[in-house]
């Protein structure tokens, strides 16, 4: 789901903190890389910064391109899977209080 597209990781982790997350990084994937269905126990906001990428959730599938936005809440199945040249994105999570 794309959304107004952030310039650099630093707006990113800016927006993504006034948003209550608590932790920002930068992922890398390998090309052709295939996760299946698993879960997370925090929640996501995500935005892909190079490569592409599907993410699966419900039966449902996005193909997502750079600029591209997603989210997902603690627990919700999905499974991944990137493009010939990999993928990067931001993600903010928001981890369950301990």
């Amino acid at each position: 789901m794309s959304a107004t597209a952030l310039p650099d990781l630093s707006a990113f982790e800016a927006e993504a903190r006034r948003r209550g997350f608590d932790e920002v990084l930068e992922r890398h994937w390998a090309p052709h890389k295939v996760i299946d269905t698993h879960t997370h126990s925090f929640g996501v906001w995500a935005q892909v910064s190079r490569g592409e990428m599907w993410l699966t959730v419900g039966g449902q599938t996005q193909h997502l391109l750079p600029g591209d936005q997603f989210t997902l809440d603690h627990d919700v199945p999905h499974a991944e899977r990137y493009g010939a040249d990999g993928a990067s994105y931001w993600v903010a999570r928001r981890n369950r209080p301990g």
